[in-house]
């Protein structure tokens, strides 16, 4: 028997006076969250550990998002943009990782409400309660939040009224085993990170190579397609793909899909595989990966068999997972199995389907037991895939109205999501969604985009964190 002690809220407390909320994490989600906040009245500071805005996008910006403008810019954004006279790019154009960042963060990071409150380069490595560690209950609704954070200049302790943990995960992927576990031995760069630029900057890395790419979702896809284009120029380049189950039911070929680029990205890859420009290698369950000379050899079971592969370089593409070591002192209320809040978990646990949209959703599902603390954005989602931008900015418009005490608004959902045809079970293969998609109609602005990437007509793909 679990008991989750839950403290009820309190946002009047005399110690809070002054404080800002304090936002982790400078990509989209968390600027729209301060964008929102700051619309509310609230101040707030936003804590980014990279050097600039969008760390994680930059690190995949050479892809394409398969989402158009008009579906990834926040309305409270885009108004703080406009009031400088900035003008919104052609609405049905797809943007890079990199113009996503040139034309739309850079810019609203550079407003002058939201210039003054981002620190970068500032890493916050835990979170608490001013003198409370998670045991304690007596006041803890009425006690700042305490941040310790570190930068180049040394640690530093800073207090909060209230908390929005936007860090994403993309800096936390899976393992490659199916158990969940690291490989045993160091890897070195024998293994590189999902969404690797195979046709710019990296190329040198797989051209000529024997390379396997392990995951079954978008990312995956996106970098296969790159691998196969650059298989024609490269002679000597060898292109296999490992999945852990008998199909592949989010990258199913001409799955009907509210974005067309996204449903592309089954037909196309599913292509590349049945005019053997890509090996897959389906039914594979990775128990263990080891250095083999200059090569990688990984060792499982194929469909019950043992089953051993040696290639030149992996790329791990299995998807992500929330980094929760910071939060050690918090009182998270999470699903035991998707690690997202228990509300929210029904709603997108891969075991049950893997919808491109879920239903509308805000504070009620991402409350915790400790009150005045909130994750959003991808992290929200814990290891669940399938994340559209637009979910997360409707996140943080509904934790802003919370936190400004409009408990009504922040329950008056406003989100309609793309719809789609792709859904896997627990009992294997793909179906509809039994989940449908919101269908408020949105703002002109209103945003989406997936953090995992899909062909546009170009080839090329894209995701965010």
């Amino acid at each position: 028997m679990t008991l989750t002690l839950t403290v009820p809220p309190r946002t009047d407390a005399d110690r809070f006076t002054g404080l800002p909320v304090a936002v982790i994490g400078a990509g989209p989600v968390g600027l729209a969250a301060a964008a929102h906040l700051l619309e509310r009245g609230l101040d707030v500071v936003v804590y980014e550990a990279g050097p600039a805005v969008g760390t994680s996008v930059r690190a995949w910006g050479h892809t394409r998002l398969f989402s158009p403008w008009q579906y990834v810019i926040d309305p409270a954004a885009q108004r703080l943009l406009e009031a400088t006279g900035w003008e919104a790019p052609r609405a049905s154009s797809l943007p890079t990782g990199q113009d996503l960042v040139d034309t739309y963060l850079a810019p609203l990071a550079a407003t002058p409400q939201l210039a003054p409150v981002i620190q970068y380069g500032t890493r916050v490595e835990a979170v608490s309660r001013q003198g409370m560690d998670r045991t304690r209950s007596t006041g803890r609704a009425d006690t700042p939040f305490l941040l310790r954070l570190y930068t180049a200049d040394g640690v530093t302790d800073v207090t909060a009224r209230a908390v929005v943990d936007t860090s994403g995960t993309y800096t936390s992927p899976n393992p490659l085993t199916a158990a969940g576990l690291a490989p045993a031995a160091d890897l070195g760069d024998r293994v590189v990170h999902a969404l690797p630029d195979v046709l710019g900057v990296d190329r040198a890395r797989f051209a000529g190579r024997r390379v396997l790419v392990v995951g079954a979702g978008h990312s995956a896809a996106n970098t296969l397609i790159k691998l196969a284009s650059l298989a024609k120029t490269a002679p000597g380049t060898d292109v296999l793909w490992a999945v852990r189950n008998a199909g592949t039911a989010r990258l199913g070929a001409d799955a009907a899909d509210g974005l067309a680029a996204r449903g592309q990205l089954g037909s196309t890859v599913h292509g590349l595989v049945e005019s053997a420009q890509v090996q897959q290698i389906a039914s594979f369950e990775i128990d263990d990966v080891r250095p083999d000379g200059d090569q990688v050899t990984v060792v499982g079971r194929r469909a019950g068999e043992p089953f051993v592969v040696t290639v030149d370089v992996i790329v791990n593409a299995t998807g992500f997972r929330p980094d929760l070591d910071m939060l050690r002192e918090i009182r998270l209320g999470l699903d035991d199995i998707v690690e997202a809040p228990r509300a929210l978990a029904p709603l997108i646990d891969p075991n049950l389907h893997s919808c491109g949209s879920v239903p509308p959703h805000g504070v009620a599902e991402l409350a915790h037991p400790e009150p005045n603390f909130f994750i959003a954005g991808m992290k929200s989602y814990g290891r669940a895939p399938t994340f559209l931008l637009l979910t997360g900015y409707e996140q943080v418009r509904s934790i802003a109205a919370e936190l400004a005490g409009d408990h009504t608004g922040a329950r008056q959902l406003e989100l309609v999501l793309p719809e789609t045809g792709v859904c896997s079970t627990d009992i294997g293969g793909s179906s509809c969604c039994t989940t449908p998609a919101a269908t408020v109609t949105p703002a002109a602005d209103d945003a989406a985009c997936c953090t995992t990437p899909a062909p546009s007509t170009d080839s090329t793909s894209c995701c965010t964190n």
